[in-house]
């Protein structure tokens, strides 16, 4: 099997990244169990690690977990959160937002960090899904979401899971608008 890791294959870290790793930055707590959905280069993880008791970095793209591990990371290779049972306290998410349609899909690993589906929200829809299921007590999830999307849209599928979803920080960029959505089980959801 072929180990060796191809940095073309995994996503690099833009905009996005870093208005979710400053986000992620002031919402960590030293008691936190965390877990990045979606690593990539794992700037997030790496960012966040000497602040939370645990970070667990994920992606589906096998390359992105090896580099995670050559970092020194705790990593494994997950889509979303199959195959994971537990619960974090904090989940930090940069899904793949862009409306793609089939023409527009381009082979190989990096397709998975930029294919958002046709609205821009099938991997943020199953994500939100799952998200109450791995959320301890005081558990929160920080997600990406982009204009593009559409942020009232993630908001109302969020609801609609039984989640919480408030702004906490917002960029603006030449054709988008970025914001960071903190979610949380909604009181009175189970």
């Amino acid at each position: 099997m072929n180990r060796e890791i191809r940095q073309e294959e995994v996503y690099q870290p833009a905009e996005d990244t870093l208005l979710l790793l400053k986000a992620a930055l002031d919402e960590a707590w030293p008691e936190d169990r965390a877990i990045e959905i979606g690593c990539g280069r794992a700037l997030i993880s790496r960012g966040i690690a000497p602040k939370v008791e645990s970070i667990l970095a994920t992606d589906i793209n096998p390359h992105a977990v090896r580099l995670a591990k050559e970092y020194g990371l705790e990593a494994v290779r997950a889509d979303l959160f199959r195959g994971i049972e537990a619960e974090f306290d904090l989940v930090i998410f940069n899904p793949p937002y862009l409306p793609t349609s089939k023409e527009e899909r381009i082979e190989g690993w990096l397709n998975y960090a930029l294919d958002g589906g046709a609205t821009g929200r099938d991997i943020i829809s199953r994500f939100l899904e799952d998200l109450k299921n791995h959320l301890s007590p005081r558990g929160r999830a920080l997600l990406l979401v982009s204009s593009v999307t559409g942020l009232d849209e993630v908001k109302e599928m969020a609801r609609s899971d039984g989640l919480e979803a408030t702004e906490v920080a917002s960029d603006r960029y030449f054709f988008e608008q970025l914001y960071v959505i903190k979610l949380r089980v909604a009181h009175g959801s189970s």
